[in-house]
């Protein structure tokens, strides 16, 4: 498997803090025999010393030799995934398909986000331009009083006009990030439309062949493996799986985050009295400045755009169905390359 993706110890997954309770009551289970002196009488005792010498040889034995210490920490593992999925869900076939759904419902949400701020830059464009014709009137007439030597009014004039243009500069910074945050948004729900769609064909085909992996490579054999020193190709694909499995878990909780922030920032924006909250903003600045899984390269490109004065965004040009080209080859094809 060559994922690019650091694969979760056995102590970092579900099954893992079931094993360290277990590992917690076995040692404090052992603590209460030796304060209690039950271990002294059973010393006491030839036949129980003699039993007791043979399982410390046994346990020694385990731990020495490299094979059967795997072969251990194995069933050791799999007892634990079995009680822990009594309790939590842990097949990663699962977990995928219920991703599924979940981005199902993400994507429905950020094409009303998309929406929703293509409106409000509607709004914003109406305003600057509304701005920007007052703030020629008002010079026209403060130059009219000029030359009439109406010095009150061309004063006023002049000072409306300036504080027109003030706001006109910050609304068109924020109208700036609003076009990075569109663009951002759009990208995003193509991008996570595919990253759905490589989801659900990887489910079709690796259920089937999960199935058929498991059959013919049953916990004795598995444990036959380990015992010769061959790598278990159940375990293998299984781990390959759950690589997938955290992969998706880190996209999708990024689109969540993604999505709360940008609702953060889009309630912040006051557009009827021309208003914004500087919190808004530093969230978004924020962000920019924080690596995507989902986006990767494309992310800072998207933002370059954004400030282009030439790169003019088309704000009725509908939003694009997402279409996998012929070429695209599944992202998580290659977390299964060398099974």
């Amino acid at each position: 498997m060559d994922s690019g993706v650091k694969n979760k110890s056995f102590w970092q997954r579900p099954e893992g803090v079931t094993g360290s309770i277990f590992l917690i009551g076995i040692a404090a289970g052992l603590g209460y025999l030796i304060y209690t002196g039950v271990l002294n009488i059973l010393f006491a005792n030839i036949l129980n010393l003699t039993l007791t010498l043979v399982a410390l040889g046994v346990v020694l034995y385990m731990v020495l030799d490299p094979k059967m210490r795997n072969l251990v920490w194995y069933v050791y593992k799999s007892v634990m995934r079995s009680i822990t999925s009594v309790f939590v869900k842990i097949d990663p076939i699962g977990i995928l398909k219920s991703y599924v759904e979940e981005l199902k419902g993400n994507l429905a949400k950020m094409n009303r986000q998309v929406n929703q701020l293509r409106g409000q830059m509607h709004k914003l464009r109406e305003t600057i331009h509304n701005n920007q014709k007052a703030i020629e009137s008002n010079l026209h007439l403060a130059s009219k009083a000029k030359e009439t030597n109406k010095r009150d009014v061309m004063i006023l004039k002049s000072r409306k006009a300036g504080r027109l243009r003030e706001s006109n500069m910050r609304l068109e910074d924020l109208y700036k990030k609003m076009e990075a945050l569109y663009r951002v948004l759009v990208k995003m729900f193509e991008n996570s439309t595919i990253l759905m769609e490589d989801i659900k064909d990887q489910v079709a085909v690796k259920e089937q062949e999960r199935k058929a992996i498991h059959a013919s490579h049953n916990a004795m054999k598995s444990a036959m493996s380990i015992i010769s020193g061959d790598p278990d190709k159940r375990a293998m694909f299984d781990m390959a799986m759950e690589a997938v499995a955290d992969d998706v878990s880190q996209k999708v909780g990024e689109m969540e985050r993604f999505m709360d922030m940008s609702a953060s920032f889009m309630d912040s924006v006051d557009l009827k009295n021309g208003i914004f909250e500087e919190e808004g903003l530093k969230m978004l600045e924020q962000w920019e400045k924080e690596s995507s899984l989902i986006l990767g390269d494309e992310k800072q490109h998207l933002l370059e755009q954004a400030n282009d004065d030439d790169d003019v965004l088309d704000l009725n040009q509908p939003m694009k169905e997402p279409i996998r080209d012929q070429s695209h080859r599944n992202q998580y094809d290659n977390f299964f390359d060398g099974d």
